[in-house]
């Protein structure tokens, strides 16, 4: 395994940020690391790569604990972390050498990364004056630049335009054509494009661990409608197969049947019964941010 966690626990005063955290990555999966603010992320991605200590449990990273090896799992970690440190007054060139020479690896690996990851039309600028989108490529490229198995990265395309998103979403999916990718994000797209299997933490507890290419089971079917009126939510509870319902403003209800049969005749049926038009009425698939919202849906 490239990342093993068993029984982490973290806890800032009273507050628990890591509850009894374990799962496994295996060696060459980009694995999707999603939770609210505040739901352990940030903390986990630092005791992965040794910036911080677990209470209890122990972790290791390519077979190097994180703790008693921690130089060893240093070396084979890249790692990018949510505020990317970077010497803005320095060349890209200059930041990478200094970084090569901490790391011990050659020059001739700094021209590779560039190239890797798309800074060469920039390669002669100060960090200084690159857009976020570039500053965020000198960091996968630092990230890079020792050849580590496993990248971890937290929120690596924060704060970025739909250009620059698509961009560093490219250069991740190729750096991790070779590698074991941990990242964080918020944007669900970027998961569905990038991942092959997500984990997601509320309140320092793994709640959901979905593989990508296997769909969920979808017993329950979701139907959104939009009436000309209002609707009373103790007429909507008459209609079968009805398990949940959800107001989305104004008079549009999101609606969850568990049932195979498609109900938009039935809700089509139930509006002309209750004197009301549908001005809106389609069937949706059950996507991962629906899978999110009721992973982390308060109990």
């Amino acid at each position: 395994m490239s990342i093993t966690v068993q029984n982490i626990t973290k806890q800032y005063g009273a507050q628990k940020a890591l509850d009894d955290v374990s799962f496994e990555v295996r060696k060459g999966e980009i694995v999707g690391f999603l939770g609210p603010n505040g739901a352990g992320k940030s903390t986990l991605m630092k005791i992965l790569t040794t910036y911080l200590d677990a209470d209890t449990g122990t972790a290791s990273v390519n077979g190097f604990d994180v703790v008693s090896e921690a130089r060893n799992a240093q070396r084979s970690v890249g790692y990018l972390p949510e505020h990317n440190p970077l010497y803005t007054e320095l060349y890209i060139r200059e930041y990478l050498a200094f970084n090569a020479d901490v790391y011990g690896v050659p020059k001739s690996r700094i021209e590779e990364v560039i190239a890797l990851t798309g800074l060469t039309p920039e390669r002669h600028k100060k960090i200084g004056q690159l857009s976020k989108g570039y500053r965020q490529r000198v960091g996968l490229a630092n990230a890079l630049l020792h050849d580590p198995e496993v990248l971890i990265l937290d929120e690596p395309t924060t704060g970025l335009d739909p250009n620059q998103l698509v961009e560093i979403r490219n250069v991740i999916r190729n750096a991790g054509k070779n590698k074991t990718v941990f990242l964080s994000t918020h944007i669900m797209q970027e998961v569905e494009a990038i991942c092959d299997r997500i984990l997601i933490i509320d309140k320092g507890r793994i709640v959901k661990d979905i593989q990508l290419d296997q769909k969920e089971p979808q017993p329950e079917q979701y139907i959104t409608v939009e009436f000309d009126q209002p609707v009373a939510e103790e007429a909507l509870a008459t209609l079968p197969h009805l398990t949940s319902y959800r107001s989305e403003g104004g008079h549009q209800w999101e609606l969850v049947f568990s049932t195979e049969d498609d109900m938009r005749t039935a809700v089509f049926d139930f509006a002309a019964s209750h004197g009301v038009r549908t001005l809106q009425l389609s069937r949706k698939e059950r996507d991962l941010e629906t899978v999110f919202r009721e992973a982390t849906k308060e109990k």
